[in-house]
């Protein structure tokens, strides 16, 4: 059987042209996961600068101001010293368990990142229960923290992954029984299949400025936002690595850039609890003014293209930093808590407010039927 050159060259071209076509299905799935990781890099930088700006201010000091303009690249020069610096290892912890644990810390919360609608269709990931794979992917992160202060074969360590798994575990319910409560709220609005971030910013987005959730469940935006500070592991909250008690805790062994692992994940922790505090709370990225004073220039977040898109992200993003200022400014302001005194806020104060909301919250849903 003879085949014919010409027709050797054809097939040649056309499997040639299909794996183009399936690297270029490969890039353009990685091209918006690397967008993403860029963004909430620039944004962990913007942080930074921001919390030592306004420690300065309020401690009356000078801040950063000799890299960069008004040192703007103070983070930048920090992150590049770690990344250079010794990673030192104790001769006698486990190897495994003090590498692995950063890294876990830091992947479970950029997973978290996929299911936060940044604008109209401008989410990685649309789940029907968004908000519940934030709270069961936060869940690792303590893991990781118990895994470091062990693997450092440290008692200091390991007191601090204790203290950190056992605050993760108080906070971590009260929170959850918030986000039930919008789920129960949304049972009467027809989207009791969904708890999807989408969804939620959506539905608040019907009504305007009064169709917030915040003032649907005002407790439970209190208990969740003291919650997701104590989970970010803040001041006044911050005793898993109480310097005077500890010693760093469960960072204590570490140094180079898994400590810098561990400095970034608390700074991610934050930026990803005060941007579900917009979502579930504040309506994302809808304006939500009342419409007796929009006008047409303010119906942009129903347009379609780059403009609408960058007009919800500014949105969304100004409604996040406000939270993110809140948090710096508490942690310059009130004291550090004792241990006894954590976990009895948690136990014994949020969590019966919680409870309490969440079946005011069903007696409600039962008398409207």
């Amino acid at each position: 059987m003879i085949i014919d050159t010409t027709e050797v060259q054809d097939i040649n071209y056309f499997s040639g042209l299909e794996s183009f076509k399936e690297v270029y299905g490969i890039l353009w799935i990685l091209v918006p996961i690397l967008i993403l990781v860029l963004g909430i890099t620039i944004s962990v930088l913007a942080i930074v600068w921001l919390e030592r700006e306004i420690s300065a201010g309020i401690q009356q000091r000078i801040g950063p101001e000799y890299a960069g303009p008004f040192g703007i690249l103070q983070a930048l020069a920090d992150g590049t010293k770690l990344l250079f610096k010794e990673n030192l290892i104790p001769s006698r912890g486990d190897i495994r368990l003090f590498s692995i644990g950063p890294s876990i810390s830091v992947i479970s919360i950029l997973i978290s990142y996929s299911v936060i609608p940044f604008g109209y269709n401008f989410v990685l990931s649309d789940f029907n229960i968004g908000v519940f794979l934030w709270i069961a992917i936060s869940s690792i992160a303590p893991i990781g923290l118990l895994m470091s202060g062990y693997g450092s074969n440290n008692k200091y360590s390991f007191l601090g992954g204790l203290r950190a798994a056992a605050q993760s575990i108080s906070y971590e319910i009260p929170l959850t029984l918030c986000v039930l409560s919008i789920s129960l709220c949304y049972h009467r609005l027809g989207l009791s299949n969904s708890l999807s971030t989408v969804d939620i910013v959506d539905a608040q987005s019907k009504y305007g400025f009064w169709g917030w959730n915040l003032w649907r469940q005002p407790i439970g935006f209190i208990v969740f936002l003291i919650s997701s500070l104590a989970e970010c592991e803040r001041l006044p909250f911050d005793l898993p690595e109480a310097e005077e008690e500890l010693v760093a805790g469960y960072q204590t062994e570490y140094s180079g850039i898994r400590f810098g692992l561990f400095y970034v994940a608390s700074y991610l922790n934050l930026l990803i609890s005060s941007l579900f505090v917009t979502v579930l709370y504040l309506g994302g990225s809808n304006i939500s003014i009342p419409y007796i004073f929009v006008s047409e220039f303010f119906e942009i977040n129903k347009t379609y293209g780059v403009f609408g898109t960058t007009i919800d992200l500014f949105i969304t993003l100004a409604k996040t930093y406000f939270f993110l200022f809140v948090s710096i400014i508490t942690r310059w302001s009130l004291p550090r808590l004792r241990m006894d005194q954590l976990l009895n806020l948690g136990w014994k104060f949020l969590l019966p407010i919680s409870l309490g909301n969440l079946l005011l919250t069903t007696s409600s849903q039962l008398f409207s039927l």
